[in-house]
């Protein structure tokens, strides 16, 4: 059975954690994935402390296990939830769009193990010192908001980088890709797009289809212009704004337009104006299935792999 360091850190089964997908990680997707032996991470979005608060309670209703919360450090109710954290005493809280050191004295003085989302070896370094548990280095083949670095570029650098472990993020869908980045240093990974398709996954079921419908070739970023990049899936909507976004059209209008169309995908299924955010691996993600299954599927699989690497090189 793959364990590592993160297991034992954290007290979970598998070295797995479940992305923070705004509109889509909520308490049952994250208990779900708790309950298969991952971690399962509600994400705080751009939602205000008592939708946080809810869904916390969904989570604790229905497992007893660990699982995280991750605060969208954008969000401007990013200070009352990081409040509310310490309140509830999550396990486990994970960070993204930017620094949260802010925070962190306050989560660490709560015994919180803060595991932030980084996109380069600087951020990482920093959040060391701040006293991070670990790190998720995220590549750009993940879905939403990404950064310039791929997976394979990244991972090998943030772990020559710091000495806390380090969880690999972006374009791992199988067992291969698992095998591939505990080669790279991580002791762990992060899936998102998998997880799109859990039984427990109550997102649209437009945006599942479209999943599972997804070539290699099928997604896209857009946001570039105003430096905040966001892989989707090719869209009418994400078309049209990256139209927009080359033809002089002003920063407020843009924003004016992406403005709810994360919600109107994931909750709506809209396929005109919604944004379906996905990474590159939509086109390996195959079927619907409870969430425990996947885990058990990818590490089943990675374990083949890594015991059978002698096969490939002599």
């Amino acid at each position: 059975m793959v364990k590592s360091v993160i297991c034992d850190m954290l007290g979970i089964e598998y070295p797995i954690f479940q992305g923070a997908m705004a509109w889509i990680a909520d308490g049952k997707l994250a208990a779900a994935v708790s309950n298969g032996g991952g971690l399962g991470i509600i994400s705080s979005m751009n939602a205000n402390e008592d939708y946080v608060r809810q869904e916390i309670q969904i989570a604790r209703s229905l497992t007893d296990k660990p699982f995280g919360v991750n605060v969208m450090l954008l969000s401007p109710h990013a200070d009352a939830v990081a409040k509310l954290l310490v309140e509830e005493r999550v396990p486990v809280v994970t960070t993204g769009a930017g620094n949260p050191s802010k925070y962190m004295k306050q989560w660490l003085a709560a015994g919180i193990n803060v595991i932030p989302v980084v996109p380069s070896t600087a951020m990482a370094r920093l959040v060391e010192r701040a006293g991070a548990a670990a790190v998720i280095a995220e590549g750009g083949e993940s879905g939403g908001h990404v950064g310039e670095l791929t997976t394979m570029a990244l991972v090998p650098q943030v772990c020559d980088s710091v000495r806390i472990p380090v969880v690999a993020a972006g374009g791992i869908a199988d067992g291969r890709g698992i095998a591939a980045v505990f080669m790279l240093g991580a002791c762990g990974v992060q899936l998102g797009t998998r997880f799109l398709v859990a039984e427990e996954c109550r997102v649209h079921r437009n945006y599942k289809n479209k999943i599972l419908k997804a070539k290699d070739i099928d997604t896209m970023t857009m946001g570039k212009r105003m430096n905040r990049p966001i892989r989707c899936l090719k869209t009418p909507f994400a078309r049209e704004y990256v139209k927009m976004e080359y033809a002089g059209v002003p920063d407020d209008t843009l924003r004016e337009k992406y403005a709810g169309a994360f919600r109107l995908a994931a909750v709506e299924g809209d396929e005109q104006e919604g944004c379906f955010m996905s990474g590159q691996i939509a086109s390996m993600v195959k079927k619907e299935q409870p969430a425990a299954e996947i885990i058990r599927e990818l590490f089943e699989e990675a374990e083949n792999v890594l015991n059978g690497a002698q096969k490939w090189v002599k």
